[in-house]
Formats: C-alpha cells, structure tokens, sequence
C-alpha cells in the first residue's frame, strides 16, 4: 500500500483482527473506519481474482468508503452505535440491499437487478452502524438449480475457491464466498443463509464459525428464497464472539415476517461467552452415518475434538442414534416451496429486468446455455412442474413428515433420550435433520486435515436454544484455538 501507516497495520495487525480489536483501536484512533475499509480492499485487490484468485467478493459497494467517512465523524461527534460501529461486513448475493449493489443469487438472469429497499437484515446492520461492503459469490440460486453443479460455482461469478487450498479442497456451499471471504479476510465478519448445510457446509470447509439460527430467529423479508420452511440467514466470523455479536444485531422480531414472531424471547448472545462453556454439559456423538464420511485423518481430528469436550467437563455419550436418520428422505417440500417463494420474490423486483417467474428464469437460461446451462437446470425444471399452491397431496405429506422425523423422532428424541444439551456431528454431515426441523447449529474450527482441508465440529440443539450452543462453540473455541489463517500469496 502506498499509506506507509496503512501499510504496516496491514502486515502487523490487520490479518485474523477481532471486532473487539478493531473497536478498541478506533477507540484509541488508531485506525479509523475509512482506513480499515481501504485495508480490507487492498486485501480483496490482492487474492480475490487476482494471485490466489479466492474468488469469493463478487462485487464492492461503490459507497463503503463514504460510508465509512460518516461513521467516523459520528463516532467522532457522539460516540460509537455499538460493537458494530465502523465494522465491514459482507452479505451473500440473495441478501437485498437497496443501494448501488446488485441482488441477483449468483444468476446472470438477475445481474442487472437492484432492490429498491433493504432486506430486514440490511436495514439491521445499517442500524448498528455496520458498513456493508459487498456481496460474495454463491452458488447460484442456492444450490438449487442443478444436481451436479460445483458448490461455489455461479454464472455470474464463476467459481469460489477455497483459500486453504483452491486446488485441492472443496469450498463448500452454497454460502461459499462468505465462507471464503472471511476465511481469506476481505471483511471482519459476512452473512451466509442456509437451507440444508449453506452456512454450515463453507463454514466447516474454510476454517471459521458459522451459527444456522432457528428459524424464526432471523428475518428473511428481501432474501431471494428456496424454502419458507427451512431459510434462514446467519453469521459467519472467524471467532465465536465475533459471530455471537453479529447475531445480535440480526436476531429481530419482523412484522412482514410472521415466523420471526415464534421467537419471544431475546438475548445479548455475548452473555453465553463462557470458556467453562463445556463444563457440566451433556453432548452426545452422532458417530452412526456421519463419521463413515471421514477420512482416517479426519476422524483422528474429531476423536482429539471429543477429547477435548471430556476434559473440559462435559459429559460424552458416545454413538447416541436419530432413530430417522436412515429415512429415505425426500426434498419435497423445497421442489414444491421454490416456485411459490421465489415467484413471490421476484414479484417485488424491478419489471424492466423482465423476470416475473421460476419459468422465465428457464427461458432465459435456454437462451444463452454455454453460460448458464453448463450443470443444467434439472431442479429448475422440477420445480416449475409444480402448481406453485403449494395444494399437492405430495407436498403436504412431506411437509408433516419432514416435521415429524425431524424433531420427535430426530432431534429432540436424542436430546430428550439422554438427557442432552447438544449433539455433535462433523462439518456439515449431520445438517439435514436439523434442517428439516428449522433447528439451530454451530460449526467451530477442529483441525486440518491434508486430504480435504479444515474440519468443523458442529453442535446442534433444539429451538431457540443459541445460546447453549453459543457457550459450546466458545468453550470449545477457547480450548483449542485450533483457527489459523490461510496463506495467501
């Protein structure tokens, strides 16, 4: 950098830099915001396309510097909004923001499409001064268009890479350039969403935390969607503090979304930072099905993980059975609720983009299939076969099924069973279940493995019990400090 102060934080501060480090030197004025958004941005200039090519930043908001200008003079006049103040934060690209970013899920259908307001969450992180700097790549339409897509892979953004090794590990997805971007740190925290395993899956892969909240918890007014029944946006950070602050300022009753009037408690999930986290807690190992995934390596990652859990005081009872989880489970109701979500979605863009439905994404796909057909778009086509009134025998069945597997004969039969807090499984394995249940989970780095990269330890509980999981990711956390960052070069 040509700033010879901004060049030295670079090198001697910026990289793995805590919310709680940033504020502090802002307090101290060290840095302002400005300078740490010309930090970030240089490291985006660096490794996103060009040197490693991480691939995850698909575009930067051309207002993040002025942004960030206004905040320091308010800061400067009446103080700091909270730990979000002055603080770059990155959303997927199916996260609206009514600014001079573009929404478009990763599809070149939707390149030229701004939202003419915030997303609930948007707003939100406005609110408490965060600096939205950009939107990261994804795979396109949530990885919900065709069966053999690559996870990270999009039209419109090409293909995520992950930083511990682009040519040799899976990034994950379908969040995968949030998970990349702050893994390679091109902000200090992102917003993923997931359906099955979206925050999960990239969050376990590129070495960093990534909270799935119950749904309910986070409002998803002006998310493009795949299912009403299982989306939900979430925090990725590269510490569990960091994510627990972020969480605070996205957990928030909505009134356009009735589901976020499920959740009638809140909390300051930065109360649950315990390091004695572990400490008394009962978890149980979901060995059956989930660790038959493992390499030999991975699964002496996890044993020293579980270890870990014993020798901070939980209490491990190992090989617990989810009595569904040799279900012949079906995806139903995503087929059935993609076309009546995401018709009502595209309801709320501008029409001059000329995409009013699931059908005329097809349409436009089939015009142009060296670019946009290059996986297909089978599940497309399914789920336009659909009558989009969510009435077919099909679809309600598996809606109640789903429900039923899920939590009394899933999740809840275990936690109930032995008397559990947590379940532990790894990476994103055993995301499904909970999924299906709309239940919340926590990935936390284990360890490095040499043949598939970064490996996650992940807990997950019954509804609107995050901050149980919050003091098992931080106690764990805390115990190991097992994170360290990618080299980029």
């Amino acid at each position: 950098m040509f700033n010879p102060k901004l060049e030295k934080l670079k090198v001697e501060w910026l990289v793995e830099a805590t919310i709680d480090q940033i504020q502090n030197a802002m307090e101290a004025k060290e840095i302002t915001a400005k300078e740490l958004v010309l930090l970030y941005l240089d490291r985006i200039a660096s490794f996103n396309k060009n040197g490693i090519r991480v691939n995850a930043v698909l575009e930067v908001n051309p207002d993040a510097l002025h942004i960030a200008e206004a905040l320091d003079a308010e800061r400067n006049m009446e103080g700091p909004r909270g730990p979000l103040h002055g603080i770059p934060v990155l959303l997927k690209d199916n996260i609206d923001t009514g600014d001079k970013l573009h929404t478009s899920a990763g599809s070149l259908a939707l390149q030229h499409s701004f939202a003419y307001q915030d997303s609930f969450i948007a707003a939100q992180l406005r609110e408490a001064g965060a600096i939205i700097l950009g939107k990261t790549n994804m795979t396109e339409w949530a990885n919900f268009m065709a069966e053999k897509m690559p996870t990270g892979y999009s039209s419109r953004g090409g293909q995520v890479l992950n930083p511990y090794g682009p040519d040799k590990f899976e990034v994950g997805g379908s969040s995968s350039g949030s998970g990349a971007a702050i893994a390679a740190n091109f902000a200090t925290v992102a917003v993923g969403t997931e359906t099955s395993g979206s925050i999960l899956s990239p969050a376990s892969r590129n070495s960093i935390v990534g909270i799935k909240p119950t749904i309910g918890l986070v409002s998803r007014t002006g998310i493009i969607p795949i299912a009403h029944t299982q989306d939900t946006a979430g925090p990725m950070a590269r510490t569990v503090k960091d994510a627990a602050i972020l969480l605070n300022a996205l957990a928030c009753a909505d009134e356009a979304d009735i589901v976020t009037m499920k959740n009638l408690i809140e909390y300051d999930y930065t109360e649950f930072l315990k390091e004695d986290g572990l400490k008394g807690k009962r978890i149980g190992i979901a060995r059956e099905g989930y660790f038959d995934y493992l390499s030999d390596e991975e699964k002496e990652i996890m044993e020293r993980a579980i270890q870990v859990l014993k020798d901070q005081g939980a209490t491990v009872i190992d090989s617990v059975t989810i009595p569904s989880s040799k279900e012949k489970w079906d995806y139903n109701v995503l087929i059935y609720e993609f076309k009546s979500d995401l018709n009502a979605y595209l309801n709320t863009i501008d029409p001059k983009i000329g995409i009013h439905s699931l059908s005329d994404i097809i349409e436009f796909n089939k015009k142009d299939p060296e670019r946009m057909l290059r996986y297909e778009q089978k599940i497309l086509e399914e789920s336009d076969k659909t009558s989009g009134t969510l009435t077919e025998s099909e679809y309600l069945t598996s809606l109640e099924k789903d429900q039923y597997l899920s939590t009394e004969q899933g999740i809840d039969y275990v936690l109930e069973e032995h008397e559990l807090d947590a379940i532990v499984f790894p990476n994103n394995f055993g995301a499904g279940i909970p999924a299906k249940a709309g239940y919340p989970s926590i990935t936390v780095p284990a360890g490095y493995s040499s043949d598939n990269g970064p490996v996650g330890i992940t807990f997950t509980t019954t509804a609107f019990n995050e901050p149980t999981l919050i003091e098992l990711g931080f106690g764990f956390e805390q115990a190991t400090k097992v994170r360290k960052p990618p080299v980029l070069e």
